[in-house]
This record gives structure tokens, C-alpha cells and sequence, in this order.
């Protein structure tokens, strides 16, 4: 089965719901209806509805019936150094090269091998809310202050299949940079936050 294809259906099943076809609270048809409909596989079907759930567009549990989500609760980012008081899971560990943005960001040569993870951060529902991914030299290690600059992009279509959104949809990137006692850069991230999930309220740091 072509995973583009559950992908596709569930852009599809979006814009039909962003077009009003489906309300939130209206119960969307059977997955073998909806398969029949689209001409694949019932577990293509589920595929999509599950992807649809995560990006909180859906609700309802496995093998039961599902439903448009209400409007996502709106959350506000005033602190964006503070641990993620929910559950999450880290989706990517691989080591990466440096890019000329990261390089001058952590203050190392273009092309050096640094560490990395992308943790994706999931609400109270088990909802994707925020992808982090951070990249560092050596060993952890303790930081002092830091630094986080608002902006956006857009997502990449793995950032938006882990979000549930489509691809090069706009949402906001947080750079964050950790320092030690020296003004050394120890740790960069960038945090990406759905348009339709955050408000961000940044302070300065003392």
C-alpha cells in the first residue's frame, strides 16, 4: 500500500471538512464506506483517520466511530526554555552536518557531525502540539541562559505529517540557543508550533 496514497485521502478528508461538509461533533462515514468512496482498502481508510486524530482534526477511539474535533484549545508559549509538562516521544536521533545556519548558530565549522533529536511534544488527547529539534556538540551539558527568536516557515512534508498538517502550511518557528556561563553556545533548537494551536507571547530573558 503507497503511503502517500492514506496521506492524499487525508488532505482530502480536510478540505472537505474545512469546506463544511462534515461540523464539529458530525460523525464521519464508516470506514467502509469511506473506502468504497475512494476506491482502496478499509485500512487505508484508518490509516487516514488516524493520521487525521493525531493532527487533532478528528476525534474518537480505534474501531469505533469517528468525529469533526472541536476547535483545538489554544495555547500561549511565554516560556520557550521550559520543560514539556505532558507526554512525548523522540521521533529522530540521527547525527547531522552542520548547515551554514546551524554552523553559525553553535559557532562550529560547516559540515561538523552534531548530535540531534526531534521530540515530537503531545497535548493532554495524545494530540501532536510541537515538533523540537535540537542539535548540539559533545556531551550535554547544563546551560546558563538562553536566547529565542520568533518567526515562521514552512513545514516540510515530514514536519507536516508529524503535525497532521499539509505540506508548506505556515507555522511558527521559535530558534532557541543555549549558552554557558561564558556566552558559549552549547545547544540550538528550533521549535515549531502550529498556527492554529499557539499564540506566542516571548519575554526577555535577564
Amino acid at each position: 500500500m503507497s503511503e502517500a496514497r492514506f496521506r492524499r485521502i487525508a488532505a482530502d478528508i480536510r478540505r472537505r471538512i474545512d469546506a463544511g461538509e462534515w461540523t464539529p461533533g458530525e460523525t464521519l462515514p464508516s470506514r467502509a464506506r469511506m473506502a468504497a468512496a475512494y476506491h482502496v482498502h478499509p485500512q487505508t481508510i484508518r490509516l487516514a483517520y488516524e493520521l487525521l486524530r493525531r493532527g487533532g482534526i478528528l476525534e474518537g477511539e480505534e474501531r469505533r466511530n469517528v468525529y469533526v474535533a472541536h476547535a483545538p484549545a489554544m495555547r500561549t508559549l511565554t516560556a520557550p526554555d521550559a520543560d514539556w509538562p505532558f507526554s512525548s516521544e523522540t521521533t529522530d536521533t540521527r547525527p547531522q552536518h552542520a548547515t551554514a545556519g546551524l554552523a553559525g548558530r553553535l559557532n562550529v565549522r560547516v559540515g561538523a557531525t552534531l548530535h540531534h533529536e526531534t521530540v515530537e511534544c503531545l497535548d493532554p488527547g495524545g494530540r501532536s502540539a510541537m515538533l523540537v529539534s535540537s542539535w548540539w556538540r559533545g556531551e550535554r551539558r547544563p546551560h546558563a541562559s538562553f536566547e529565542a527568536e520568533l518567526g515562521c516557515t514552512e513545514l516540510t512534508q515530514e514536519q507536516a505529517h508529524a503535525l497532521g498538517l499539509l505540506v508548506d502550511a505556515v507555522a511558527f518557528r521559535v530558534v532557541r540557543t543555549r549558552f554557558d556561563h561564558d556566552g558559549r553556545p552549547l545547544e540550538t533548537a528550533d521549535l515549531i508550533l502550529p498556527m492554529d494551536r499557539w499564540l506566542i507571547r516571548l519575554t526577555p530573558t535577564p
